[in-house]
Formats: structure tokens, C-alpha cells, sequence
């Protein structure tokens, strides 16, 4: 999915102007399954600074989880899950092709419970298009449509899209330290 990104901030004179406007540069549409696209659109680590620019931190080797203070801002559209039930689903290609393309958020996924994953985060996540099933650890699906919010605390969790049509989301993730 092609997605325009622009960047907005002060110039030496302190008025507001656009900084960038381009394509988000780091979009991965995956082969190991088709429609699977995830865009990392913006980054920050803690302690970030407002002013005449911004710090771009989405380089292929930053990683998609925010330390504590940090943030992540990215939009995933998700083929519906029969793409991963066809026959020729190679879970090995996936595996790998994810985790090179996502860094730190491929590390939070369980290998004996495909899809669930735990972040360090406090996360908004929106549903922008088609519908999405949330699945939590204890087995509760919950099925989100277009506009729905969820705000999750760290908590274990799947993304299950079981219609016939692509959902995309939008996902902000606050790092947070985790509660003793």
C-alpha cells in the first residue's frame, strides 16, 4: 500500500512549513503473503523535542517497538487469513520475510501460538477499513469494525481478520515500562 507522508515543522524563522511529502519510505507489501503490508511511518525514542525538524528515525534497521517515552506510528493492512491457509503457505518464508522487515515487533510473536504477541507499549489502535477480530489470551475475540478503538495495556493479544476483504489499521505505540 502506497502511503503519503508529510512532515510539517518550524523553519529557521519560526514559521510552521512542510519539512517532507512523499511516499512513507518504510512500506514492506509481503510475497510470503500477499496484501500483508505494514508501513512504519514515524518514530520517536524518549524524551522528543518539538522545533524545526523532526527526528526520522524509520531507517530499515529501527525497530518497530518504542523503548519507554518512545512512540511508533504505523498503518498495517491485513489480507483476510485464508491467504495463510492456502496451500502453498510457506510459514519458514514469512517467518523470515517479517523478520527482516520488522525488527523488534517480529521478536514479540510467539512461535507455538501463531499471531498472539506481548509489546512493552500502551497502544492505540484504529480500525480504518473492513473489520478485524481482536483475540485476547483467555480465548475472547472481539470483532472491531470501521472506526472502532482499542487501547490496549501490554496485554497479550491476535490480530485474526476471518472476512473475505483486507482491514487496515492505524497503530500508535507509547512505550511503557512494564508493571512489576
Amino acid at each position: 500500500m502506497q502511503i503519503r507522508r508529510v512532515i510539517t515543522g518550524n523553519g529557521p524563522d519560526g514559521k510552521s512549513r512542510v519539512l517532507a511529502d512523499g511516499a512513507a519510505p518504510r512500506t514492506t507489501d509481503f510475497k510470503s503473503v500477499p496484501g500483508f503490508s505494514p508501513t512504519l511511518l514515524w518514530s520517536t525514542n524518549g524524551g522528543a523535542k518539538v522545533g524545526r525538524s523532526g527526528v526520522d528515525d524509520v531507517t530499515p534497521t529501527a525497530t518497530w517497538t518504542p523503548g519507554a517515552g518512545g512512540t511508533r506510528l504505523m498503518i498495517v493492512t491485513f489480507p483476510p487469513d485464508a491467504v495463510m491457509m492456502r496451500a502453498d503457505f510457506d510459514p519458514a518464508a514469512f517467518g523470515a520475510e517479517f523478520g527482516g522487515a520488522m525488527p523488534g515487533l517480529a521478536e514479540t510473536f510467539e512461535m507455538d501460538s501463531p499471531g498472539m504477541h506481548t509489546t512493552d507499549s500502551i497502544d492505540y489502535d484504529v480500525v480504518l477499513d473492513g473489520e478485524i477480530t481482536l483475540e485476547l489470551d483467555d480465548g475472547q475475540e472481539v470483532l472491531l469494525k470501521r472506526s472502532d478503538v482499542v487501547v490496549q495495556h501490554g496485554n497479550r493479544h491476535a490480530w485474526r481478520n476471518k472476512s473475505h476483504a483486507p482491514a487496515v489499521m492505524l497503530f500508535v505505540l507509547v512505550g511503557a515500562e512494564r508493571a512489576a
